[in-house]
């Protein structure tokens, strides 16, 4: 929202017009513009400052100031100053002035969005739920699917590279008696993953039933034969999700970042969740810890007496 009683800085109203002749800018953009130019203004009032005239120390200050006394997002940050230098590289074209103060100018960036994770009791309810009136391939195909993307933290590509033995060509496979998982990762970093019993149970359980092209090495299968495609491993998730009534979209990284949250949450082991999901880098697995606080605040507020406030 522009400030109020803010007017248009001067040539402001001739530059909205080359916009929206030559740009065609819809009613609404043009509004946001006109704010922007709003804003522009009220900033340079409230230091005494000449538009025309701009010091590179302004444009610092009025991003800071509206970030923390508009409490503007990074994103709105982002799109004033895009208008902003829009319009001064308009004026230099006029010859108004003779640099762009807002070139190079970045505003804040945006916050990280923290991964989705499950909780534990929906990651085990997806797990363990057995969709009634699927065919029994279907039903032990998913299964397993879910058990190994949960159970182990791989990557969807990791999931669908997987061979049933172990051979020169094979990207991946499964050694049930060692109970592990041998995936080629990011960067063709080749890592072991171990699996726990009902991973292991789930496996022994699809291959039963697997069927396959006889030349085909596939893990896991379609039902022609062919090796399964991460789309297909998107689709199956997601119906079993439906089915289980769990109350958000699950897709295959989201069991990748439930796997990696709920083993340190247990251990708070960084540097083992870093080698299981096999990161390069410490950096990248630290954004667990955030999950990790995430689940300790709740926590707290569910049983610290004083918590919350009455």
């Amino acid at each position: 929202m522009p400030e109020a009683g803010a007017p248009l800085p001067e040539f402001g109203a001739a530059w909205l017009e080359q916009l929206r002749v030559t740009r065609r800018l819809a009613p609404r953009t043009l509004a946001l513009y006109t704010g922007a130019l709003e804003r522009l203004a009220a900033q340079a009032a409230r230091d005494g400052a000449d538009l025309f005239k701009l010091g590179s120390h302004h444009p610092r200050r009025w991003v800071a100031r509206l970030h923390a006394e508009a409490d503007l997002s990074p994103r709105s940050i982002a799109l004033l100053l895009s208008a902003w230098r829009g319009f001064y590289r308009w004026l230099g074209r006029e010859g108004r002035v003779v640099s762009n103060p807002f070139d190079g100018l970045r505003g804040p960036k945006p916050a990280k969005p923290l991964p989705k994770a499950l909780s534990v009791d929906d990651a085990v309810q997806l797990a363990s739920y057995s969709v009634e009136g699927a065919d029994v391939r279907s039903e032990r195909l998913a299964h397993a699917l879910v058990e190994l993307l949960y159970g182990g933290g791989l990557r969807v590509s990791e999931l669908t590279g997987l061979d049933v033995q172990a051979s020169r060509e094979a990207l991946g496979w499964i050694d049930l008696d060692a109970a592990e998982a041998h995936v080629l990762g990011k960067g063709n970093k080749r890592r072991s993953v171990p699996l726990g019993g009902p991973a292991i149970a789930a496996l022994k359980a699809w291959l039963a039933v697997r069927e396959a092209r006889p030349e085909e090495a596939a893990l896991f299968t379609g039902a022609r034969g062919g090796r399964l495609g991460a789309p297909q491993v998107r689709k199956l998730l997601k119906q079993r999700a439906i089915a289980a009534g769990l109350p958000t979209h699950v897709h295959p990284h989201m069991l990748r970042h439930s796997f990696a949250s709920h083993v340190l949450q247990s251990s708070g082991d960084l540097r083992a969740v870093q080698e299981l999901l096999g990161h390069a880098h410490i950096t990248t697995t630290q954004v667990y810890t955030s999950l990790d606080y995430q689940h300790l605040s709740k926590v707290y507020d569910a049983a610290h007496p004083r918590a919350r406030k009455k």
